[in-house]
């Protein structure tokens, strides 16, 4: 195996296209995923893991059914299992995800804006 270190800005210049997650790493059944996005994302929810996000470039605010959270460049936040969710980015946001291998970026609200092409980069 072939070990390296991964650097998420580097990587993150790769990305061209908005939408569109991209693996850059995987531990155990567990994979790290970048995505560039600007748009307000549907309220979803992963019944079966948690799901973490970390913000690599710009602002991300999640609401939540009680609250907003705001993540700015270098913050993250770990959204519980079941927790109902709504990602919206309001300018172009870099985003490392790290959730289960295969874990759809809808969870269970599926529809036009599941992603099943994530490639690596």
């Amino acid at each position: 195996m072939d070990i390296k270190v991964v650097n998420f800005k580097e990587k993150a210049c790769k990305i061209k296209e908005l939408h569109k997650y991209k693996i850059i790493a995987q531990m155990n059944n567990y994979h790290f995923k970048l995505v560039k996005t600007k748009r307000e994302f549907i309220w979803h929810q992963h019944p079966e893991t948690d799901e973490v996000f970390i913000v690599i470039e710009g602002t991300l605010s999640i609401e939540l059914r009680e609250k907003t959270l705001v993540l700015h460049e270098g913050e993250m936040v770990a959204i519980p299992k079941g927790t109902e969710h709504k990602p919206i980015c309001k300018e172009v946001v870099c985003c490392l995800l790290i959730e289960p291998a295969g874990t759809a970026n809808t969870g269970n609200a599926g529809g036009v804006l599941t992603d099943t092409d994530v490639d690596w980069i």
